[in-house]
């Protein structure tokens, strides 16, 4: 798929206020400082779409962007910030969760993980969490340039040994660094076939 054109459309604090227009929706969450907004930028080629910042938590609200005036790409509020107020994780939490179970035109869901650590119980929660309530999803692994392509390998296959303890098969895997713009074709691909097969009589 080629980006021609990638724009901020809106921002939300409830999932009522998106509006209905019947464009399919592409949205990507991950733990605080997993490299979202960079992997946004670098998926749409534009360096200011997403604002990037060192301090994590920095987006609170759901932001569309319309892509190729045909779908939206939606960044969804980090999980798992540990020095926001107990109030305000209350809120990210519910508006998170209302938005994957409920948000009808969300068509996928890219799950974010810095590929430089091992399972952490909070992704895996996410994610059986997902699977409990059947929101398609698959797995971005972030950072791969911060490591070797063995400690990549063992990180991610770590991951999907503990995945496949509990699922008969492994959701979809993208493999991306930010810098170095790798995955982007795969993503914007699997993202490509999703719209054509909906298009298909």
């Amino acid at each position: 798929m080629k980006i021609t054109s990638a724009g901020f459309a809106f921002s939300s604090g409830r999932i009522s206020q998106i509006p209905d227009d019947g464009l399919p929706e592409f949205a990507f969450i991950g733990r605080s400082n997993v490299g979202k907004s960079s992997l946004i930028n670098m998926l749409t080629d534009n360096g200011s779409l997403a604002k990037v910042s060192a301090t994590p938590g920095k987006t609170k609200l759901i932001n569309h962007f319309l892509i190729n005036g045909q779908w939206y790409l939606v960044d969804l509020p980090g999980y798992g910030y540990a020095k926001a107020s107990k109030s305000d994780r209350r809120e990210f939490g519910k508006l998170i969760t209302d938005y994957v179970t409920k948000a009808k035109k969300m068509w996928f869901l890219f799950v974010l993980v810095d590929s430089r650590h091992a399972p952490m119980p909070i992704d895996l929660d996410f994610m059986r969490m997902l699977g409990r309530e059947g929101v398609p999803f698959g797995v971005v692994f972030t950072k791969c340039d911060k490591l070797s392509a063995g400690q990549a390998n063992a990180n991610i296959g770590l991951y999907e040994k503990r995945l496949l303890e509990e699922w008969e098969e492994l959701p979809p895997v993208f493999r991306t660094s930010s810098v170095k713009r790798s995955g982007r074709e795969e993503i914007l691909g699997f993202i490509g076939e999703c719209l054509r097969r909906a298009e298909e009589p």
